[in-house]
């Protein structure tokens, strides 16, 4: 797979993005997908959509926020995670396909915080974080609501930050679809007892992310 990395200025410091291209003919649009809070783009299910995608005529851009580039080991502020998503944006854009927005726990808050006003063709919420474990009373369920694109969300039924029937009824113009992972845990890793390998759970996360990219009115 040919891969390009590029270093992109933003007023929350430099930010990353590694480019998969789309391997199809010319790339129908831009997947756009950051990381979580613990980790960074080397978890699971963002390296099994940039190995899946490209093959479907989706170009796949892995970004590595400001404050992982730097070498931090705690997150920054949402508000200066914000920041940095809007100034990589222009980056993301320049290829020229449509962008869908989306990242993993709290990349994808920043993807439903700011889609509207960058103009995302979608959004891709992996492993939500609908609450604090153990929190439920504290819901980012707004964020979800309001991110005025179509979204996806893709959520494993063991994820402590919020189980699939905890979330709330779309609403809206722009109502977000819910796939369920099963056995899934926030990582979307699955136990050995499992009735599903981890390679398994990785095909079903992937192929329905393509179907959903596939079906959204660009």
């Amino acid at each position: 797979m040919t891969t390009r990395t590029e270093s992109v200025p933003t007023p929350a410091g430099e930010a990353r993005v590694t480019w998969h291209p789309a391997t199809a003919g010319k790339a129908r649009l831009v997947l756009a997908v950051s990381h979580g809070a613990g980790g960074g783009i080397e978890a699971r299910d963002l390296r099994a959509l940039a190995a899946a995608l490209p093959a479907r005529g989706i170009t796949v851009a892995l970004v590595e926020q400001p404050w992982r580039v730097a070498g931090k080991k705690v997150a920054a502020a949402p508000k200066v995670l914000d920041e940095g998503w809007r100034g990589l944006w222009p980056a993301l854009t320049r290829p020229g396909p449509p962008v869908v927005a989306g990242g993993r726990s709290a990349g994808a808050r920043v993807a439903c915080r700011t889609a509207a006003e960058l103009g995302a063709a979608g959004v891709l919420a992996l492993a939500f974080p609908l609450h604090p474990p153990g929190r439920p009373e504290k819901s980012r369920a707004q964020e979800l609501l309001g991110a005025g694109r179509p979204t996806l969300v893709v959520q494993g039924s063991r994820d402590p930050f919020g189980r699939p029937e905890e979330f709330p009824e779309p609403t809206g113009d722009d109502p977000y679809e819910l796939v369920a992972v099963e056995h899934g845990d926030h990582g979307f890793a699955v136990p050995k007892r499992a009735d599903r390998t981890q390679d398994e759970t990785l095909d079903v996360i992937t192929g329905a992310v393509a179907r959903w990219l596939g079906r959204l009115p660009l």
